[in-house]
């Protein structure tokens, strides 16, 4: 599989250039992760189940609290060590989603991940921080249990591991990787939608890598099974990590060996390619149907324009 070296430093992804230290040597000191949580210049990050827990500012709003703002907020579920930020650490914890409505009432902005981002909320140096959260976080929510015996697990390593103490079993957390990959012929492009895309927009194609199957062999057959083509070459460009709920997304570009489409209706709404011309419009928000791509924080967009610009080695 080639690879596109240039293509993930020119970008400013979403979730992306997180600058925390995970310090995963110390973490796994008990009393060096509590002396943190005692320490009055730690600060956390607020989730309540898929939403995050903001300080209302007139400018970017606050995503960062300190030990005793939370203790009022009532009694926390897990609380987890991501790491330090010039030397102060960054804890996350999860609140019962029950409370949203009260914490509205204090004055507080409870949203949706993606719609921080999309609306642009906080300084996106939180980003990263904030993906880390909702999708370690959500993982301790579905891993309470020992999925070896059954018995309760517990939080250790500052949130990084859970253990059973009745197997001995550990238990670590999971990242799913998905292939996002833009076929295409030399001057189309193969892009398809989802049922639950805004209107008018259309993406990559998408798909988990199956186990026993590397990156090339998931883009190629993830193709053939939506769209019902035959692909080739493959070129890694570049990744995202995408906490819907905790993936990370594979960026690709894949030469296709044939062109007639059947499309797997369970899947997508709907696939077609595309000419140069009308991707760059759609891409740029100019198209004459009103038809776009995602926006430019979606690696999608990023794989998108790679190719039109000629990114992909051969075009």
């Amino acid at each position: 599989m080639l690879s596109h070296p240039d293509f993930a430093g020119k970008l400013h992804l979403a979730f992306t250039g997180g600058r925390l230290e995970r310090e995963s040597g110390k973490r796994r000191d008990a009393g060096w992760c509590a002396a943190l949580e005692a320490d009055d210049n730690s600060r956390v990050y607020v989730m309540a189940g898929e939403h995050v827990v903001l300080k209302k500012s007139p400018t970017l709003a606050d995503p960062l609290f300190s030990f005793a703002e939370i203790a009022a907020f009532g009694t926390t579920e897990e609380c987890v060590l991501l790491g330090l930020d010039e030397g102060s650490a960054r804890f996350a914890v999860n609140i019962d989603k029950r409370l949203t409505d009260e914490l509205k009432g204090r004055g507080l902005l409870v949203i949706d991940l993606r719609s921080v981002v999309i609306q642009g909320l906080v300084l996106g140096t939180h980003l990263s921080a904030l993906a880390a959260a909702k999708a370690l976080l959500l993982w301790h929510a579905r891993h309470r249990f020992c999925s070896v015996c059954g018995s309760a697990t517990g939080l250790t390593e500052g949130g990084w591991r859970r253990d059973c103490h009745a197997c001995g079993a550990q238990h670590f957390p999971r990242t799913d990787p998905v292939v996002i990959m833009l076929a295409h012929d030399g001057e189309r492009c193969l892009l398809g939608r989802q049922p639950h895309f805004m209107q008018g927009m259309w993406s990559c194609l998408a798909g988990f890598i199956e186990p026993g199957e590397n990156i090339e062999e998931a883009v190629r057959r993830e193709i053939q099974e939506e769209a019902g083509v035959r692909c080739g070459r493959v070129r890694y460009l570049g990744s995202q990590p995408w906490p819907f709920p905790m993936s990370l997304m594979i960026g690709c570009h894949v030469e296709a060996l044939s062109t007639r489409l059947t499309i797997d209706r369970t899947e997508l709404e709907d696939v077609r390619w595309f000419a140069r011309a009308e991707a760059a419009a759609m891409l740029d928000r100019c198209h004459p149907d009103g038809l776009t791509t995602p926006p430019p924080w979606a690696i999608a967009h990023h794989i998108i324009r790679a190719w039109l610009e000629g990114g992909d080695a051969g075009e």
